[in-house]
This record gives structure tokens, C-alpha cells and sequence, in this order.
């Protein structure tokens, strides 16, 4: 690593001379150092607010410095914003030690975290993720329950980016806090909106936010269209005349405007939309009891089991048995493209994109043995869900796949790893597998 030189102008030079190895090892020692500033800012910024407390009145430190409060204290020492001053004092409290009236010390309320946290595995993005979380449940749910997950989501967000982590918090809070999903649920239902504004340009603004039931059979729809229109660039017998440069955002936007027109005035419906489904996942348990919750491929947030039964019954719903008799989900050399049940099993171990977390209504059923090439053949043990990007750099740079049932491995290259250590995709990177009997 080079030495950092005063002035900026030296910093630029040595950062351009870097080698690509080089750079790497500076972002991940800046991203450690990151981690470890954090960490002791946060536990700063908690005694702050401690000694700022209302029993101290205009004594109190905040006050005492010219602020009304310590968040406005902090945020006006770092030049950030009030809610990552809040955030910093949250986390900070929340992974601190505590002191009975005894005296005697106690440890932090989420000690899992507090240790990761302070070893620096973990960012405050993500502690503030877990705690809260964990703080909104913890009333509902046993301790130990707690505890176990609160393990599990630490292992995670070692491992995974924060978008990924907020998946499986939420799958945590919906299992901690069963009878919660509902609530949370109707909570989002009336803060639904749709607003229209014409701006002086003539542009038309739209604005939406939709609760998870009423985003389902927008977005499903919209992501056909989308992945419809994609697939007519790909090289082809079919492929148009005129070269399609629409970004992703202006195909969206067309496409919403050709649902609206079909609506209007079109007695069919339209190729794509015609295959299209909403998918809902949910344990048969969980349909029939009502105890429990589902999730709607493509949409993060967990729904009640009552929704899922509800979809149920409006037949925005269809009943798939994955590897009943009725449904042979292992083809072998009989058929080259796989089943509509086949991609939904496929889509239970996926995901999405097995490789990079793709929406599921971006990505397309794919042999690992190619069929052609390979003889492969045309069984779940054989596919993998990828977006295109994905399929193609993975063929492109010679990685290999191994799937199973319930998990996919993916092996870099040499020049990419020359350990080639299997990396886990599709959906078991997130799930909290310690906390399953939990």
C-alpha cells in the first residue's frame, strides 16, 4: 500500500499508479478502517446522547453546546444528515454495555451484534438493520428465539451486501412476529398512493407507493413486457429491423402506457401478459391454517397468510404441487426447454438470478450442461436460473455450476480465484439457516 501523501494532488497520483491489486487491498483496508471508525463513533455518539438526557435539563451537553438536541449535535459534527446522526446514537446504545443499580456491568442488549459490530465484520448499516428490528420484535417473540436469530442475521451480514441482509431480516421478523405480518401489512395498505402532477415541460409525473398485494400484479405485468421486449434484442430469427435503444426505465415506462391502452381498448390480451402469473409462495401449512406467511416472487416484504388465501381465492393465485405425480419435473432429452412447473421449482431454489440476485421477472431457465453441446439434459438438476449478463460472463469466463435440490455452487476460475473456492448463490445466501429450528 502506498504512503498517503498531505496534499490531495500527491493522494490522486499514488491512487492512479496503483496496480489493480493494488486498489483492491486499499478499498478493503479503507473499507475495514470504515468499519472500526463506526464503530467507535457510534458508542461516542451514544454517550453523548446519554449525557444530553432530559433529567439534565439546560445542563445537559447538547444544550450546553448551543443544541437542541444531540442528534443536531452530531449531524452538525459529521455534515450528515439528522437521520444518520440518529442511527449512530441508535446503534451505539443498542451495542453498548449497560450497568445495573447494583453496578455491575451487563452486557449490551444485542451482544452478538455488539461483538460484531465492534470487531468490525459487520457495518452500522447493518447493525441498525438487526437491532431494530430485533427491538420491534423482541416484545412478541422469546428470548431465546431472539438470540438465535439475532446469531444467524449477524453470519449473514458478514457475508452478504445490505440489500441482501434486508431480505433476510425481514424473513426474520416475520417468523419472530408471526402475528405481526398482518399488521405491518394493513399498516402499508392505507399508506398506499398514486399521484399525478403535469410539470411546465408537459412531462407527467407519476408517484406510487403500493402495498406488496397491490404491487404484485403491477409489477409482474410491467417485468413481462420488460423481459419481452429484452429478449427481441437478443440475436435471432426474430429480431427487429430497427435496433431497440430503450433504456430499462423507458421500456417501463412504455410498458405501463400499453397495459393502460389495453385496458382502453383491446379485447385480448397481450402475448406476454397471457403466460404471465403471479406467484405466491406459501407452505401448503401456512394456506390452510392461516398461520404464518408468504412471499410474492419479485417483491421482498413477507405477506400474511391471510392474503396469501385471499389471492387464493380471487385465482390471482394458482396452485402448483412441485414434484407431484401429476407434474414430471425431470424431462430429460424428451423436451430442450424447461417447464412453466419446472421454473417455478427452480424459482423456490433461486430466487432470481442464482449468480447476482436479479429480479426473478429478468431471468430465464438455463442447462449447466448445455443442451447441445453437453447432451444435457432437461432436469432440475440441470438448470439454473440466470439474467443475461450473469449467463453470459459465466460462460464467457469458464465458471462452473453445481446445483442441488436446495442450494447452488458456483466455481470461479483460476484467474479469478486461484483457490476456486465454490461460491453459494440463489436463494440459500440469504435464508437464516441457523435459526430454522428456531
Amino acid at each position: 500500500m502506498p504512503a498517503w501523501g498531505p496534499a490531495s494532488g500527491a493522494v490522486q497520483v499514488d491512487v492512479e499508479r496503483m496496480g489493480d491489486a493494488g486498489l483492491v487491498q486499499v478499498v478493503d483496508a479503507l473499507a475495514q478502517a470504515r468499519r472500526e471508525i463506526d464503530a467507535v463513533f457510534a458508542r461516542v455518539a451514544a454517550e453523548a446522547a446519554k449525557r444530553s438526557g432530559p433529567e439534565f435539563g439546560v445542563d445537559g451537553l447538547a444544550k450546553a453546546q448551543g443544541f437542541h438536541n444531540p442528534v443536531r449535535l452530531i449531524a452538525a459534527a459529521t455534515g450528515g444528515s439528522r437521520s444518520e446522526a440518529h442511527r449512530l446514537i441508535a446503534v451505539g446504545a443498542a451495542t453498548a454495555e449497560r450497568q445495573a443499580f447494583s453496578g455491575e456491568r451487563m452486557p449490551a442488549r444485542h451482544p452478538h451484534v455488539a461483538a460484531a459490530f465492534a470487531a468490525a465484520t459487520i457495518s452500522i448499516e447493518a447493525a441498525s438493520a438487526i437491532t431494530s428490528m430485533l427491538d420491534r420484535s423482541a416484545t412478541r417473540a422469546a428470548a431465546n428465539r431472539v438470540d438465535v436469530f439475532e446469531a444467524a442475521l449477524v453470519d449473514l451480514a458478514a457475508r452478504v451486501p445490505l440489500e441482501t441482509l434486508m431480505r433476510g431480516v425481514r424473513e426474520a421478523e416475520a417468523r419472530l412476529d408471526p402475528d405481526g405480518v398482518e399488521p405491518r401489512e394493513d399498516e402499508l395498505r392505507m399508506e398506499r398512493s398514486l399521484t399525478m402532477r403535469e410539470d411546465s415541460h408537459g412531462m407527467v409525473h407519476l408517484h406510487a407507493r403500493l402495498d406488496p398485494e397491490s404491487a404484485a400484479p403491477v409489477k409482474v405485468a410491467i417485468e413481462a413486457l420488460v423481459g419481452d421486449a429484452l429478449r427481441r434484442r437478443e440475436p435471432g430469427d426474430l429480431s427487429p429491423v430497427v435496433d431497440d435503444r430503450r433504456s430499462i426505465p423507458q421500456i417501463q415506462a412504455d410498458a405501463l402506457a400499453a397495459l393502460a391502452r389495453h385496458t382502453l381498448g383491446c379485447a385480448q390480451t397481450a402475448a406476454p401478459l397471457a403466460k404471465t402469473t403471479v406467484i405466491v409462495r406459501v407452505d401448503l401449512d401456512t394456506l390452510v391454517d392461516g398461520i404464518g406467511h408468504a412471499r410474492i416472487d419479485g417483491l421482498e416484504q413477507p405477506i400474511s397468510a391471510g392474503t396469501a388465501r385471499r389471492m387464493a381465492a380471487d385465482a390471482e393465485l394458482i396452485p402448483a404441487v412441485l414434484g407431484g405425480d401429476s407434474l414430471p419435473l425431470d424431462l430429460g432429452r424428451a423436451a430442450r426447454l424447461f417447464t412453466k412447473a419446472q421454473r417455478l421449482a427452480l424459482g423456490e431454489r433461486d430466487g432470481g438470478c442464482a449468480s447476482c440476485g436479479q429480479n426473478i421477472g429478468y431471468v430465464e431457465a438455463h442447462h449447466i450442461d448445455w443442451w447441445e453441446r453437453d447432451t444435457g439434459p432437461t432436469d432440475l438438476a440441470n438448470g439454473v436460473l440466470l439474467c443475461s449478463f450473469c449467463h453470459h460472463m459465466i460462460h464467457r469466463d469458464g465458471w462452473h455450476i453445481h446445483a442441488s435440490p436446495t442450494e447452488v455452487w458456483f466455481t470461479p476460475p483460476p484467474h479469478i480465484d486461484p483457490a476456486q473456492v465454490p461460491r453459494l448463490g440463489g436463494r440459500a445466501r440469504f435464508e437464516l439457516r441457523e435459526a430454522r429450528a428456531a
